[in-house]
């Protein structure tokens, strides 16, 4: 039987309902994870570096020159993204260029980017 005394005020609630959602509730560990990537993505010079690799695979020194930054800086947002799989590298000779790991990742960009314009509309 589950508890409800912390709905001692409340006299109206489906109770059927809240079982119903909190059986298919996220199990803390995958809502962790979640919350993690939506930190990742949170800050502003690591969206500018995914929306460069949106469609382009970029080395280091391109992605400084496209967000005028140090290679120093890119570099080390970079690094951060790649331990989240969130971009992914390959090595051509001395260069290393990175793309994002997946659709998915281009997809919460492009899904982000339309949630932001329809809310400034």
């Amino acid at each position: 039987m589950t508890n409800y005394d912390h709905f001692d005020n409340c006299d109206n609630f489906d109770k059927k309902l809240v079982e119903n959602i909190k059986e298919k509730m996220l199990e803390d560990t995958i809502i962790f994870d979640l919350a993690d990537l939506f930190k990742i993505i949170g800050d502003s010079t690591r969206i500018k570096i995914l929306w460069a690799l949106k469609d382009n695979e970029l080395c280091v020194c391109e992605l400084s020159n496209i967000l005028n930054m140090s290679m120093s800086a890119i570099s080390h947002q970079l690094k951060t993204l790649k331990n989240s799989n969130m971009v992914t590298s390959r090595r051509d000779g001395k260069s290393i260029f990175y793309s994002l790991c997946d659709k998915h990742v281009h997809d919460l960009i492009e899904i982000g980017l339309e949630h932001s314009e329809e809310v400034l509309r």
